[in-house]
């Protein structure tokens, strides 16, 4: 099997090139608890210092709810805690099929979704449903970032994320694998409950609006679409994955 490997988060964010900072304390207490991810600067409120445990060798800073302010984004809903991190290392995609190899955990694939805030939605999903894990296109794909950990309320840490740099030949390594692999569109008249079989289940969806490329159509086993009413043209993407990965939960 070819080892792809991903590539993550090498884009700076808000703070330093290459050390994006998190806010919020979700997102903040769930970077302090991971221990794959390292933590270089702390800013705290006193009050939100009474709900966070920190490591005595980590440089806190203690500021004002104005001050904390002026670290993040515009109206960014911080919480009063604020912490610069460093990007989790890269992850193998064949290291994630073989962790996952005797159950029945689905993956989900986005195929050049960049706004943060749904890949981060996709995360939180994916926790929520003990998905075995998200992947992307390196280069199609948003950096860490205060935004998309904000909006994966935590699930940054805990939920595998493999970025790719071939999507089609990470789609093949995943048949290799055992996974059968559905397109979500809405351009078929199969729904996802006649497609979704027994096996380990690939759920592959594309960016709003585009929808996924014709390659990685071409990549998949089944396309499906979800049997939503008339009224409503489509759905956002986190919300068609949460619906899909509640489908693989229950079949």
């Amino acid at each position: 099997m070819a080892r792809t490997q991903g590539r993550r988060g090498h884009r700076p964010s808000t703070g330093t090139p290459g050390r994006p900072r998190f806010w919020g304390r979700h997102a903040v207490t769930a970077a302090l608890a991971n221990p794959d991810r390292t933590v270089r600067k702390l800013w705290l409120t006193h009050e939100a210092a009474t709900h966070v445990e920190v490591s005595t060798d980590l440089p806190v800073t203690y500021a004002d709810v104005a001050d904390l302010g002026r670290l993040v984004p515009a109206d960014a809903p911080h919480q009063g805690m604020v912490a610069e991190v460093d990007p989790l290392d890269d992850l193998w995609l064949a290291d994630l099929l073989e962790r996952g190899r005797d159950d029945q955990r689905p993956l989900v694939v986005l195929d050049q979704v960049t706004d943060p805030h749904n890949v981060g939605a996709v995360l939180r999903s994916a926790a929520a449903f003990d998905a075995l894990g998200i992947v992307t296109q390196d280069r199609h794909s948003p950096p860490e970032s205060g935004a998309l950990a904000r909006a994966a309320s935590g699930a940054l840490e805990t939920v595998p994320w493999v970025r790719v740099v071939n999507l089609a030949r990470a789609l093949d390594e995943m048949a290799e694998a055992g996974f059968w692999r559905v397109g979500l569109t809405g351009h078929t008249d199969r729904t996802l409950a006649k497609v979704i079989g027994t096996q380990r289940l690939a759920i592959v969806l594309g960016a709003e609006g585009e929808g996924m490329r014709q390659n990685t159509e071409a990549h998949c086993d089944e396309l499906a679409r979800l049997p939503i009413g008339d009224k409503v043209e489509s759905l956002n993407i986190s919300n068609a994955a949460a619906i899909a990965l509640y489908a693989a939960a229950v079949r």
